[in-house]
Formats: C-alpha cells, structure tokens, sequence
C-alpha cells in the first residue's frame, strides 16, 4: 500500500508542480482539462486548468490538481514532510521551498533532528524538512 499526498490548487497547479518539480527533481506528468478526453465537456475557461499532476521523486509520489473555479478551499492543518538524509540537500531544499513564501520554523538542529523546519510556499502548501 502507498498513501499519497494530494494537493489542490485554485489555477497555479502547473506553475506549482514546475517548480517542486526544479527543486525535487524526479518526474513530471501533467495534464490540463484542455488536454484531457473531457475537453469538450468543461467550459473553455477550464482548459488551462490541470485536471491532474503526478511528481514521482523517487519511490514517493506528490499528486495535485486544480479545484473546480469557485470551489478552491486552503489547505489547513495538513503538511507535505519531506525527509532527508542529506544535511546539505534538507536546507537546500527547505530555503528554495521558502522563496516567496512564509517560513514557520527556520531550519536548523532539533532534539529529534540534525535538521528541521517548517514553511509555507508561495503557493499556499505547508512544508516540513526533516532530516533525522
């Protein structure tokens, strides 16, 4: 079994998963409802719309879309972990993820961690680096 995080967007999906995709590295697969079978089916201001996203980093996979207009929620009380063993790629990461947005909780040692922190991105997503 794998549990996946899923993550919805009020229309900067594509611009969102182009830039994890830059920091995480890994595989983009992208689909806008202007791409999809039903583009006939959604009004035209949907087709630039994702109607699916799939960033596979190694054996994880972050999965998103963008909400329906006018049916788009922020996230709250839920955050993408991240964990690392690399010191050096844990606050690499967490500082490109901090661009634009809103650190919580600077990067730094911990009692549980060599590394930890907590942010949210310029996108509205909360994320925790941890590297144990």
């Amino acid at each position: 079994m794998h549990i996946n995080a899923y993550l919805n967007f009020d229309g900067q999906c594509a611009e969102a998963f182009r830039f994890y995709e830059q920091v995480l590295g890994g595989t983009l697969d992208m689909t806008t409802h202007g791409e999809s079978p039903i583009a006939s089916e959604v009004p035209p201001e949907w087709h630039d719309r994702v109607i699916h996203a799939r960033l596979e980093v190694g054996d994880a996979v972050l999965m998103a879309s963008d909400s329906p207009p006018g049916m788009y929620e922020r996230p709250q009380g839920v955050y993408v972990s991240i964990n690392l063993e690399d010191m050096g790629e844990a606050d690499r990461i967490f500082h490109a993820l901090a661009e634009e947005g809103t650190v919580t909780m600077e990067i730094d040692q911990t009692f549980w961690a060599r590394r930890f922190g907590m942010l949210t991105d310029r996108f509205g997503i909360h994320w925790m680096v941890n590297c144990a």
